[in-house]
């Protein structure tokens, strides 16, 4: 019996070593398909990126739309009536009027008036072929001198292009986090895969030699059982872990796009990278928590936020004001409508007018105002919660990256611990003192482990992707800072 068990120890020699080489080493058909290979095809191609990088543009048109309320606006009236072969009134008023950042809004116009029935108020005189321009300004002195409803809004728009910026940085960061951690369950479901492909094989070539020792009287019946038995367990574990694969596969193309932005499915001949053992120390947890005061998404939008009803709380204070609008406008200066130019003077040929009103109660306004201090204090409530949540999550986060960290490393001992007593087997069973049982218990032991060092790689760069997430940080590739 002693020859068959030295062929069957080769086996086992040489099947359980293979088992310890990197992915690396498969056949020539199977290519890498890397982690920044992936991320970048993630940033580039993603609809939902896509989509993300559409709010700044969208941002950008609101501003666009508040800075209207400053486009100079060409204005035109005409007013004609005729009645009984009589014309009562012909009315005609041109003008151009440019608003500006500061409350004063010019305005120069053109004016004729003609008519039997004309209202005394619209006359021209008829030396200048009733016709007239005007030129002036109104002012308002009261309400709006610091801030009006129109230049509240540009402001506003700014904030929110700033918020689109900080909303875009969110969206895209909570993909890319997926799309990372579907990426290391990919790893692990293959590499799982491929571990038990393995085993397979060593339990078949167990199988197939015990099966021959029985046959020549060197083996027990019940050997060749419990050959069959962990051969059909095997394979049980392999077609489950293939499974797992395919979804992970399938899972992983949802990040996948092409130029045309077409859906690409993971061909079957690509693999995931591998991973080395790496310890993480490229940054520490109080840096992380100063980044993510300084820039996280969740809190820049609630500081813009705040930034926006600032400056609703400047124009409800505004409006508490009496409204009181001076407007001055110079007649036929220092030009006329034939072309004659005269001397410009503030006493003669001019239009004055003011408007004042004043709620007595201002109860509307008083109500504006105080309901934006509360939605203020509302605010820096839900600020102050969320930074202390993200800090609590980032240290939770490191404290779990780095547990993880640690078992990972005592998880690789372990694997090799198990490679040492399945040699210190193989040697018992060279000198009679072991057997078949005692070599399948190693192995499945051995398996187990290495199985469960994939699953800890697998969870230490989700964890490292999961802390930067929670950082606000969009992280790139395999983090390796020794």
């Amino acid at each position: 019996m002693k020859p068959l068990f030295l062929f069957l120890l080769a086996i086992i020699s040489i099947s359980t070593h293979g088992q310890t080489q990197s992915p690396d080493k498969e056949m020539d058909s199977i290519q890498v398909f890397s982690f920044d290979a992936f991320y970048a095809m993630v940033l580039q191609y993603h609809p939902i990126v896509q989509q993300a990088d559409l709010l700044p543009q969208q941002a950008a048109q609101d501003l666009r739309l508040a800075r209207g309320a400053f486009d100079p606006k060409l204005e035109g009236a005409w007013d004609f009536k005729d009645f009984n072969e009589t014309e009562y009134f012909n009315l005609l008023d041109v003008s151009l009027k440019v608003p500006l950042w500061f409350p004063i809004d010019p305005k120069i116009g053109f004016e004729r008036n003609t008519g039997t029935y004309l209202n005394q108020e619209n006359f021209i005189s008829d030396k200048t072929d009733n016709q007239q321009i005007y030129a002036g300004v109104s002012i308002p002195i009261g309400k709006g001198l610091f801030i009006d409803k129109r230049r509240a809004t540009v402001r506003q728009a700014l904030v929110m292009q700033e918020m689109a910026e900080a909303e875009q940085v969110k969206v895209i960061n909570k993909i890319l986090l997926k799309a990372v951690k579907d990426y290391w369950e990919w790893y692990l479901a293959y590499n799982n895969f491929v571990l038990m492909e393995q085993s397979i094989v060593l339990a078949q070539d167990i199988f197939d030699r015990t099966k021959m020792g029985f046959e020549y009287g060197e083996v027990a019946a019940m050997d060749t059982v419990q050959a069959k038995i962990t051969l059909l367990t095997r394979i049980t574990d392999m077609q489950q872990a293939n499974i797992d694969r395919a979804k992970a596969a399938l899972t992983l193309s949802n990040h996948l796009w092409n130029t045309d932005g077409a859906p690409l499915e993971l061909a079957e001949n690509l693999r995931p990278q591998n991973v080395p053992l790496s310890d993480f120390n490229a940054m520490a947890a109080e840096q992380l928590v100063t980044m993510a005061r300084e820039n996280h998404p969740e809190i820049q939008k609630l500081r813009l936020k705040n930034n926006s009803l600032q400056i609703e709380r400047s124009l409800a204070k505004e409006m508490l004001k009496p409204q009181l609008d001076v407007g001055y406008y110079l007649l036929d200066q220092p030009l006329a409508p034939q072309n004659e130019t005269n001397e410009v003077t503030f006493q003669d040929n001019y239009k004055i007018g003011v408007d004042f009103s004043f709620p007595i109660f201002l109860r509307k306004e008083r109500a504006k105002l105080r309901k934006n201090s509360l939605k203020i204090d509302a605010n820096q409530f839900k600020q102050e919660y969320t930074e202390r949540k993200i800090v609590n999550a980032i240290n939770a986060e490191y404290v779990n990256l780095i547990n993880t960290g640690t078992i990972l490393s005592q998880q690789q001992s372990m694997v090799d611990a198990y490679e040492n007593l399945l040699d210190a087997e193989r040697l018992n069973l060279q000198n009679g003192e072991s057997d078949l049982f005692k070599i399948n218990i190693q192995i499945e032991k051995l398996i187990k482990a290495r199985s469960k060092l994939f699953k800890l790689r697998s969870s230490y760069q989700k964890s490292i992707a999961q802390l930067y997430w929670e950082a606000g940080v969009a992280r790139l590739g395999i983090e390796e800072v020794k």
